[in-house]
């Protein structure tokens, strides 16, 4: 496949905020099995696509095993990633469980399913990964994704928290990873594009308009229109939290706090904020065709 400088420029640009990514929060060690899970949308196809080029560059040495979930939806092309698959040569399972009788036997007609859909889901992920000796499961969740979750969590669920690059899951069994945490999705989107991966659309929850985080997504756009650079902004306020300047008394002891009591910048809370410039990916990479 010949590819254009730009998506060559793109794929180094994705390589780099991967590896970035999986380096400083100590994603992937040597001896590693990875489930990969693989939907078929343009994020997961990314996703197998950078690690399997970081693995052949590591100075380290980890196994990759790509997963797809076939929730038998009607018209899902079962043959498409396997196809895929078989053609890069990457070890894969296809795991067969009709999650999607279920989800609409339990769901009301016009009511949410991701909630579910995601329950039933993550458990045969987990089992999965334990019949094949995975420690590691990487997502493709990617940095527009955490930021959205933490504004689904603030705005409806009253509480500050996100999508984590890493975490343990609720059995203890394995971590979970999200390698494309630094990411933007525009620049995963154009990148899927251009590598032509056979994507394959959820009409399970895709395809719901009614979603909360499909009202986030659009709010994030509109404030990136008006003010390019929000996204990127509130990512980087994940990674540098002051919890004196919050109002939780279970990550500060404001309780205990007396006046020989001092923290990082004070009463500066109250002069107006000084935004770093920002910077990410090249807009000309973006735009241009």
């Amino acid at each position: 496949m010949e590819r254009s400088q730009t998506l060559q420029r793109l794929e180094k640009w994705l390589l780099r905020e991967t590896g970035k990514a999986i380096a400083d929060y100590n994603m992937i060690e040597a001896g590693d099995t990875v489930l990969v899970c693989v939907s078929g949308g343009k994020d997961s196809h990314t996703l197998l696509h950078l690690l399997r080029i970081l693995q052949a560059k590591a100075p380290i040495e980890f196994r990759l095993i790509a997963m797809n979930l076939d929730q038998k939806q009607p018209g899902f092309p079962a043959d498409v990633l396997p196809a895929h698959f078989e053609k890069i040569g990457v070890d894969y399972r296809i795991i067969e469980a009709d999650t999607y009788s279920v989800v609409k036997e339990k769901i009301p007609e016009g009511k949410t399913t991701c909630s579910l859909c995601s329950r039933l889901r993550r458990g045969i992920i987990y089992r999965t990964a334990k019949e094949l000796g995975a420690n590691k499961i990487a997502l493709g969740h990617h940095r527009d994704d955490m930021v959205h979750t933490l504004f689904l969590n603030l705005l409806f669920g009253g509480k500050l928290k996100s999508m984590p690059p890493k975490l343990v899951t609720d059995d203890g069994a394995h971590i979970v990873i999200r390698p494309l945490a630094y990411c933007a999705e525009a620049q995963i989107a154009r990148y899927s594009r251009g590598m032509e991966f056979p994507i394959i659309p959820c009409n399970l929850c895709g395809s719901q308009e009614n979603l909360q985080r499909q009202k986030i997504r659009e709010m994030m756009q509109d404030w990136d229109r008006r003010f390019p650079g929000r996204t990127e902004a509130v990512f980087t306020a994940l990674q540098n939290v002051v919890p004196s300047h919050l109002a939780d008394n279970g990550l500060f002891d404001f309780k205990g706090l007396t006046l020989e009591t001092r923290v990082d910048e004070g009463d500066i809370v109250f002069d107006a904020p000084e935004l770093p410039p920002v910077g990410g990916f090249p807009l000309t990479v973006l735009t241009e065709s």
